[in-house]
């Protein structure tokens, strides 16, 4: 049985949704001010990696990841561009998608944008209002007040006291606790609002995924994801609004991907170590960086450096290598075959993809040692769960970074150019013209086929 890490729980428990063979799951996205950078990249690659297993599973999965396209930053970028908010949003849309999709992941049922759905959270925050745990401040401001949901802290595992005790003494304006969180923003001049009882504004960050996740998926639903950033305060804040406003269970599973360190600190613009997966991918193939996302298990911390970027490079070369030296036939995945078992036991324990890359490594090996079309298969087969390992061995081994590199036609030359000295017994021209495609990251192999070559 599939067994999921559970946040809330703080243990791993068996997957039971709360529709049979149905589940419906929500990831925080993209607050879409910015390219993507690294961080993004993982909650994308993990959160597809667990809707491919879990369709793989044979569940019916409905996806959703929403967009923030109103925000402060937002607001602040559009200014500082002096660029209209749509065409901002829309440009970083546009970018985030192609992100994406260079890495293999599949596009959600529903990518809901924020500004999509103000009346839901007008409804939402009026139904909160009802219920006595939000009260609106002169001057507009709506607050969620904390001291009235005693549930607040359960996913943190933070309680009141110690949150008061990290707080300022001081309270600013009417707002009735410092840890009080704002469901709706008065409007400042030159800043998009939208009318509401409390007079013209816009909605807090919180209060759209509380909205759109009910929209989509309903007030109650199986997997809610996203970064480990996002544990706390914003996801702790949608389960107080949520169950404040419906009075049952939000979410049963919670699950949150780790931290992107950059040799080993903590990635962030203030340390000068914050990458975008277009300046990533400048230097690396998608499928690297990728593999290099999947071979750490989704919650522990993911170091990025250029010697980690270059081992997973190396390790994904020695599986397309394998699937080249033994072309694959087609199969079907025979789940009881121990390879495959092994494979589904590791995804099934809270989706260990370091371990079900270690089983492909495994049966590389194995396919090597005895030359089997139905290994090289499996490995294929298997590797395609996870997006990976589903283009022409060549083409992949042939491929070229995306800012450098020569290009194939050289390199066929220098090719021709060795045989035709080794014709000539002028050996030391070919071992020089060897050595000097080596030293461009060029690796021929000379066998009864000819000479073939890859990119090393």
């Amino acid at each position: 049985m599939l067994r999921i890490y559970n946040t809330l729980t703080r243990s791993k428990q068996d997957f039971v949704p709360l529709v049979p063979r149905q589940v419906r799951m929500y990831v925080c996205g993209m607050t879409v001010y910015d390219y993507c950078h690294l961080g993004h990249a993982r909650v994308m690659v993990v959160f597809d990696t667990v809707v491919r297993w879990l369709r793989r599973s044979g569940f019916a999965v409905e996806y959703v990841r929403n967009i923030t396209d109103i925000d402060d930053k937002i607001i602040k970028r559009a200014l500082d561009n002096n660029e209209p908010i749509d065409a901002l949003t829309e440009r970083f849309i546009q970018a985030m998608d192609e992100d994406a999709a260079a890495l293999g992941v599949i596009k959600p049922d529903h990518e809901p944008r924020a500004t999509e759905h103000v009346e839901g959270m007008l409804a939402m925050i009026s139904r909160l209002m009802d219920r006595g745990i939000a009260y609106a401040i002169a001057g507009g401001d709506v607050y969620f007040s904390v001291r009235d949901f005693p549930g607040y802290g359960k996913l943190s595992g933070k309680s009141l006291e110690d949150l008061r005790a990290g707080e300022r003494v001081e309270i600013a304006g009417d707002k009735r606790d410092p840890l009080d969180f704002v469901l709706w923003k008065a409007a400042k001049p030159g800043e998009p609002a939208w009318d509401s009882p409390w007079g013209k504004g816009r909605p807090g960050w919180h209060i759209e995924c509380s909205v759109m996740s009910e929209h989509h998926l309903g007030a109650h639903f199986d997997i809610h994801g996203g970064g480990q950033d996002l544990q706390f305060p914003h996801h702790e804040n949608e389960i107080a609004q949520s169950e404040g406003a419906h009075g049952h269970t939000f979410v049963n599973y919670w699950m949150h991907n780790g931290f992107v360190r950059v040799d080993d600190e903590k990635m962030s613009k203030s340390l000068g170590n914050f990458f975008t997966v277009r300046e990533v991918l400048a230097k690396y193939d998608p499928e690297v960086v990728r593999f290099f996302i999947l071979r750490a298990h989704y919650r522990s911390p993911l170091n990025y450096s250029d010697q980690h970027l270059d081992d997973a490079r190396a390790a994904l070369t020695r599986l397309y290598t394998a699937l080249k030296t033994t072309p694959a036939v087609a199969v079907s995945i025979d789940w009881s075959d121990p390879y495959a078992a092994r494979f589904q036991a590791a995804m099934d324990d809270d989706f260990n993809t370091a371990e079900a890359i270690a089983v492909l490594f495994e049966l590389a090996n194995e396919a090597n040692k005895v030359h089997s079309a139905q290994h090289a298969g499996l490995l294929r087969a298997l590797g395609a769960v996870l997006g990976l390992l589903e283009r022409d061995p060549t083409a992949y081994l042939q491929a070229a970074p995306a800012a450098a590199g020569l290009a194939p036609a050289d390199i066929e030359a220098r090719i021709a150019q060795r045989v035709a000295a080794r014709k000539a017994r002028d050996f030391a021209a070919a071992d020089r013209i060897r050595q000097e495609l080596l030293d461009a990251g060029i690796v021929l192999e000379d066998g009864p086929r000819g000479t073939l070559w890859r990119r090393g």
